[in-house]
């Protein structure tokens, strides 16, 4: 028996997922939060095999999130399910850890193909998920970092070089030659320039 649970803020959306799920008898939900915090509190007491999680949570970024239960159960296998279609977001849950990603459109046949898959410890990307990801390689060679995307989405958000170094626990010195970096290589001499270019890119979304 497969246990599962599901981290979504809406209840619809959960219910939606975990009555999909039940028509599988293999496949067993044994949760459902609604916030981060939720999600770290029902993880001292259960033990899934697969959590879906969302991205946007009221507490906590679910791509976060990802990275701060794999620290502690590495063997969870994490699929995305969002309504982000932004590159960014696709590709950086994936770097967190998450085996999967899925569009809150999903098919019910492509809900359980994605579980089967991550079971057997593969990725599966939704088939719309990896279209956006291959148009959007295909159209920029720009390729980021890990610590890069983080430091550009707080470039983004207004912070300054003292407040992302703190949020991200580096030096300001090592967020000014992230920045340094993320302006050649986005062929900007400006924040302004910079922050547009990547929304326009689909680097970073609001």
């Amino acid at each position: 028996m497969t246990k599962i649970i599901i981290v979504d803020d809406h209840p619809l959306v959960s219910e939606g997922v975990k009555a999909l799920i039940e028509t599988d008898s293999s496949l067993e939900i044994i949760g459902i939060a609604t916030s981060g915090h939720q999600t770290k509190e029902l993880l001292t007491t259960e033990k899934p095999d697969v959590i879906f999680l969302d991205i946007n949570l009221p507490d906590c970024s679910g791509i976060d999130l990802c990275r701060e239960i794999l620290l502690k159960f590495p063997s969870i296998s994490i699929i995305g399910l969002s309504t982000f279609s932004t590159p960014s977001y696709i590709q950086a849950m994936l770097d967190s850890g998450a085996k999967g990603y899925l569009l809150k459109n999903t098919t019910k046949d492509e809900l359980l193909k994605a579980l089967k898959t991550v079971i057997s410890n593969k990725t599966y990307i939704s088939e719309e998920a990896r279209t956006i990801l291959n148009t959007f390689k295909t159209e920029t060679e720009i390729v980021l970092t890990r610590r890069e995307r983080e430091v550009l989405q707080l470039i983004a958000s207004g912070k300054a070089n003292s407040e992302i170094a703190k949020d991200l626990f580096i030096s300001p010195a090592t967020v000014d030659t992230h920045r340094t970096n993320l302006l050649a290589k986005f062929k900007t001499n400006n924040t302004a320039l910079l922050v547009k270019q990547a929304v326009k890119l689909g680097f970073v979304a609001f």
